[in-house]
């Protein structure tokens, strides 16, 4: 096997087993110890990719930012050029930003409470960053195949996008908070604020 493969699969491992960790415990009490026992690598394999399970965390935040990035991508190419089927890849992940036990939810949350850590705040920058590229990247192709309008601005408009899922994150780790803006609400607004 070749080096690159064997380093995508190992990090593969490593962030599956997390994965399956985050459903079944909190960030705070999953160690490294527990990320070797699932994943069934060694302490040097894992340390040969990461320092500490934040970084590990950080993985699964953009690890499910390119999973729907290549979900929708795939969407434009096999696609007609229509507005539904790209809006809906995207819509469709929106429910799990109310779930606080969804996985990325419960690591933006734990970091987030770790932001006065300057890798951690690295992390969230990235992350952020990242989200609103994708966002405003999602809105351009949009807006060249025609089913977005042109006078959308993709910058303005992606950051609010973010800026709302995030809220939505937010408040799924909120016990009992009455909800009258969901992200069904919040698909239709991106819906009618896009469509041509």
């Amino acid at each position: 096997m070749k080096n690159e493969d064997r380093r995508k699969q190992t990090i593969r491992q490593i962030l599956d087993s997390t994965k399956e960790l985050l459903r079944e415990k909190n960030c705070h009490t999953i160690t490294m110890k527990d990320i070797m026992e699932k994943s069934e690598l060694s302490k040097g394999a894992i340390f040969h990719y990461v320092k500490n399970k934040d970084e590990i965390f950080a993985w699964v935040l953009q690890d499910r930012l390119e999973e729907i990035n290549e979900q929708f991508m795939k969407e434009v190419e096999q696609g007609e050029k229509t507005f539904d089927g790209p809006m809906l890849t995207i819509t469709s992940n929106l429910a799990a930003l109310e779930n606080a036990n969804e996985v990325t939810n419960k690591v933006l949350m734990y970091l987030l409470g770790r932001e006065d850590e300057p890798a951690v705040a690295e992390v969230l920058h990235h992350f952020y960053q990242r989200s609103v590229h994708l966002a405003k990247q999602w809105i351009v192709i949009g807006q060249q195949h025609g089913v977005i309008q042109e006078s959308v601005d993709s910058e303005r408009t992606a950051e609010m996008f973010v800026l709302l899922s995030f809220g939505l994150r937010v408040r799924s780790s909120f016990l009992k908070v009455p909800v009258s803006y969901t992200a069904q609400d919040l698909s239709s607004f991106m819906a009618a604020t896009l469509k041509n």
